[in-house]
């Protein structure tokens, strides 16, 4: 089973970069109230899609060169990275469809 991890300047390599399986990456922080709307569609996703997407997470207010090193302007955004690079960046919670389809994407 699966789910999310904390992701670190200090973990980025080796847990993102590194990672043999696609990631996930939700930038967030705790006094963003679309973040904890989203929070529970990750966990319940990690688990289902579990051996093909890992979930990471980044808090903006204790990691600011990585959220800086993303562009991320607004909470919470979802980037996926596939074999160490970005491969797409969404701003905004758009709904659980708009995170399934996310998933999927990043899976395939």
């Amino acid at each position: 089973m699966s789910a999310p991890f904390a992701v670190t300047a200090d973990t980025f390599d080796t847990e993102v970069v590194g990672s043999p399986t696609p990631v996930i990456l939700d930038f967030w922080a705790v006094w963003c109230g679309p973040c904890k709307n989203i929070a529970p569609i990750l966990d319940e996703l990690a688990e289902e899609y579990d051996g093909r997407v890992k979930v990471g997470k980044i808090n903006v207010d204790e990691e600011r060169a990585l959220a800086q090193a993303f562009g991320v302007r607004s909470i919470p955004t979802l980037a996926i990275i596939k074999g160490g690079e970005i491969v797409h960046l969404e701003p905004g919670f758009r709904g659980r469809e708009a995170v399934v389809a996310l998933f999927d994407r990043a899976a395939g």
